[in-house]
């Protein structure tokens, strides 16, 4: 898709992150006990970690959105996704004290993940980086994943997908799973094709246009810090002041989604 000129600067600006060039701030909790404490993350050994791939992470901030469902819908576009399918939806969620709030579910991207650990086939997997995938070739519809993911966070074509000239000129990978297929599961994959190339996923950019100052933030776990393409924040530090917390995190998944949480009134 052909990018702004805007969304180049923001390019640039995680390009910078995810590569090291953090605030100062940031960079001192790198690999730190601090930020494995905070975020519930703890690494055998953080000296082997930091050979290791990207982490990625998403921290949305339930204070600042506004329901405009704008992530959904530049997410449905990067991804051709199916009619009828929401790989990120905007739910209205009432607290207990009767207020309304908005909440974006992405998939989770689990470190614990049951939907691995379902698959008879081993369609789908966790990489490295902490992105969960599904192979295609592989899946089998059996939608054993569909059943174990306490997020819902999964869907499954009963039909053949209405096509695009664009979709199926495009060669089907893991990554960019599309044309899409008849009788497979689909899902939030953290635009892994987009932060391969230190591009912000889809649904980032498309909060951050609509909003100005974006409601999801993005980056490398080990970096301690997350963007929006506009504004950068350190992820320790923002997760402990501001309470952030793991959507159904009781069931010992480990999302790689934190929120913070919506205002008061």
């Amino acid at each position: 898709m052909p990018e702004s000129q805007e969304w180049q600067v923001s390019r640039r600006r995680f390009l910078r992150i995810v590569s090291g060039g953090v605030a100062a701030g940031a960079v001192s909790l790198l690999l730190s006990d601090q930020i494995f404490e905070i975020i519930g993350w703890a690494p055998t050994d953080s000296r082997a970690l930091a050979g290791q791939r990207k982490q990625w992470v998403m921290v949305i901030d339930l204070a600042r959105c506004n329901g405009c469902g704008e992530c959904t819908k530049g997410c449905s576009r990067e991804h051709f996704v199916p009619q009828g399918q929401e790989w990120i939806k905007v739910f209205k969620v009432q607290n207990e004290l009767g207020a309304e709030y908005f909440l974006p579910r992405p998939c989770m991207q689990c470190e614990n993940p049951p939907c691995v650990k379902v698959c008879p086939v081993g369609a789908t997997f966790r990489r490295d980086d902490g992105v969960v995938l599904i192979d295609h070739d592989r899946c089998i519809g059996c939608r054993y994943c569909m059943a174990a993911c306490p997020y819902s966070a999964r869907s499954f074509n009963w039909a053949e997908p209405a096509h695009t000239a664009e979709e199926l000129n495009h060669t089907y990978s893991l990554e960019e799973p599309w044309p899409h297929r008849v009788g497979t599961v689909e899902k939030c994959m953290f635009c892994a094709h987009l932060t391969r190339h230190g591009k912000l996923p889809a649904c980032v950019r498309a909060c951050t246009a609509e909003m100005g100052d974006g409601a999801i933030f993005f980056g490398d776990l080990r970096e301690d810090a997350v963007s929006n393409g506009v504004e950068t924040i350190p992820l320790a530090k923002t997760l402990r002041e501001r309470g952030g917390f793991r959507f159904k995190e009781e069931l010992g998944t480990l999302p790689r989604v934190w929120y913070l949480p919506p205002r008061s009134n």
